[in-house]
C-alpha cells in the first residue's frame, strides 16, 4: 500500500488518470491525497470530481480557492468569472450530489507523519493548531449556516491572525490562509496582491515558508497554489503545483519514500485566472 499526493488538478482530467497510471495507482489498495483545486479552467471539472468522489474513503482532497468559488457560484452568491468551466458540472444529474461532497472536504488534513493544505499556514500557527481551525470553518461549511457563512468568507481583511479573533472575522483569516496565501510578514500580515514568482516581492515580504519562526517548521507539509514558483522539496516541505492547467505538468509524490512522478500537460492551455 502506498499514499500518494498529487497537485492542483483544476479540471485537468486526462493528464490526472494519465499520472495516476504512471504510478500503477491500485484504489483497492493505495492512499490518494489531492493538494486542493479540483476544479476549474481546465476542461473537465465534471469528471475530475465524479472520479475522485467516486474513490471514497481511498482519496483526501483539501479545499482550494477554486473549490470554494465554485461552492460560491452554485449557491448564487457570486457570478461566474470569465473562464470559469462549470458549464457541464451545472448541467449535470449529479450535480448536488457533487457539490455536497465537495463541501465535505476538509482545508486541512494531517496523517501519516504529513499534513497538507492548499495554500500555507501562517506562522503562528502550528500543525495541531491549523487542524483545529480547519475544523471551526469545516463545521460552517457543512452545517446549517453554510449559505450565510458564502455570504461573509470572501474580503482581504483582516489581514493578520490574532487569537482573540471571533465570528466571520476568525473564519475568513483561516479561509484566507489555507487556500489564498503566499506571502506573508514576520507577524503573519497577509499579502494578496503578488501572484507571480519570487522576483519583485513587496518590501518586507516573503513566501509563508519561509518565515524564520514558522511553528509548523519541521512538519512535513505539502501545498499547492503558487503554480509560478513550480515543484518545491525540501525536507519539510513538497510544493506541488506544477502547472498543469497552464501546460506544464501534474505532480505526484509517494510520502513512504518521497519518490517524485510526473507527466507532461503540455496539450492544456488557458488563460486568465488565479
Amino acid at each position: 500500500m502506498a499514499t500518494y499526493a498529487i497537485g492542483d488538478v483544476q479540471g485537468c482530467y486526462d493528464p490526472l488518470r494519465r499520472l495516476l497510471d504512471r504510478i500503477a495507482f491500485d484504489p483497492a489498495q493505495d492512499r490518494l491525497w489531492l493538494a486542493g483545486d479540483l476544479v476549474n479552467r481546465g476542461p473537465h471539472t465534471l469528471e475530475v470530481l465524479r472520479f475522485v468522489r467516486g474513490l471514497g474513503s481511498r482519496a483526501v482532497s483539501v479545499l482550494g480557492n477554486h473549490d470554494l468559488h465554485l461552492l460560491v457560484v452554485a449557491a448564487g452568491v457570486r457570478p461566474p468569472h470569465h473562464g470559469d468551466t462549470f458549464d457541464a458540472l451545472f448541467a449535470a444529474p449529479d450535480r448536488d450530489e457533487l457539490l455536497d461532497w465537495l463541501r465535505h472536504q476538509p482545508l486541512f488534513h494531517a496523517a501519516q507523519g504529513w499534513a497538507m493544505v492548499h495554500a500555507g499556514l501562517l506562522p503562528q500557527w502550528s500543525v495541531a493548531q491549523a487542524q483545529a481551525l480547519s475544523a471551526e470553518v469545516e463545521a460552517m461549511l457543512q452545517g446549517p449556516q453554510y449559505g450565510e457563512f458564502l455570504q461573509h468568507m470572501y474580503g482581504n481583511k483582516p489581514r493578520r491572525w490574532t487569537d482573540d479573533l471571533a465570528g466571520f472575522d476568525r473564519l475568513r483569516v483561516i479561509v484566507n490562509a489555507m487556500t489564498r496565501l503566499r506571502l506573508c510578514d514576520d507577524r503573519g500580515t497577509m499579502e494578496f496582491t503578488h501572484k507571480t514568482g519570487l522576483d519583485g516581492l513587496p518590501s518586507g515580504y516573503q513566501p509563508w515558508f519561509d518565515v524564520s519562526q514558522r511553528a509548523s517548521k519541521g512538519s512535513p507539509l505539502i501545498f499547492g497554489h503558487w503554480a509560478a514558483l513550480g515543484l518545491i522539496l525540501r525536507e519539510d516541505l513538497a510544493g506541488l503545483d506544477s502547472g498543469c492547467v497552464w501546460g506544464r505538468a501534474l505532480t505526484a509524490i509517494r510520502l513512504e519514500d518521497r519518490a517524485l512522478f510526473q507527466c507532461d500537460c503540455g496539450e492544456i492551455r488557458v488563460t486568465g485566472g488565479d
